[in-house]
């Protein structure tokens, strides 16, 4: 589990923006239950999608996420993992593969989570943003993500990591506007725990 609470360059939860705002998330008292779904709210909800609101600002790292307040889902997702790991509670990176326009082809990847909660183990969410026909919530143990697969060739990757893929790294560090990376989200057909 060390690896899910480490800090690091893009989930730099030791940064002092990440462990104030974790600290603000977390009353004392509180069960890791609360503790989450406050985490997640803040996210989903506080910080902006960069796509819907066609914020031009690119952001990675969790304390720049948090700074800017937006992001793509997958900057979202290094904000996320920062604040739960702030506040002792293992998280992880998760990926799906979707359909850019819902209509097959072309593909990208969607970032979410997955945080370890005492009652329930590994539970999946989608900080991503929520809007007309989007409807991502907090309601373990039922996960309820952005996203269902509705092409064959979409995937939903088992795989919980404690870093960000590298292809997700090499667009948001590469292109200086949201349209620019719009134009390259990165796409995987498959991916592995060690990548």
């Amino acid at each position: 589990m060390q690896a899910y609470l480490a800090a690091s360059e893009w989930i730099d939860r030791d940064h002092p923006a990440i462990r104030a705002c974790a600290a603000r998330l977390a009353d004392a008292g509180d069960t890791p239950l609360d503790i989450a779904r406050r985490c997640f709210e803040f996210v989903r909800d506080e910080i902006r999608h960069s796509w819907d609101y066609q914020d031009t600002r690119v952001t990675c790292r969790a304390s720049d996420v948090l700074e800017a307040g937006t992001g793509y889902c997958y900057a979202k997702s290094h904000l996320l993992a920062a604040l739960l790991r702030a506040n002792g509670l293992p998280a992880g990176l998760c990926y799906q593969r979707l359909s850019v326009n819902d209509t097959g082809a072309p593909f990208c990847l969607h970032g979410l989570n997955a945080v370890y909660l005492p009652e329930h183990g590994w539970y999946r969410i989608d900080a991503r943003g929520n809007r007309a026909g989007v409807d991502a919530r907090f309601v373990p143990p039922h996960e309820q993500l952005a996203f269902p697969l509705q092409d064959r060739r979409e995937r939903d990757f088992p795989d919980i990591l404690a870093e960000p893929l590298p292809v997700v790294v090499q667009a948001l560090t590469r292109y200086d506007t949201v349209q620019a990376v719009h134009d390259h989200l990165p796409d995987a057909e498959e991916i592995a725990a060690n990548e």
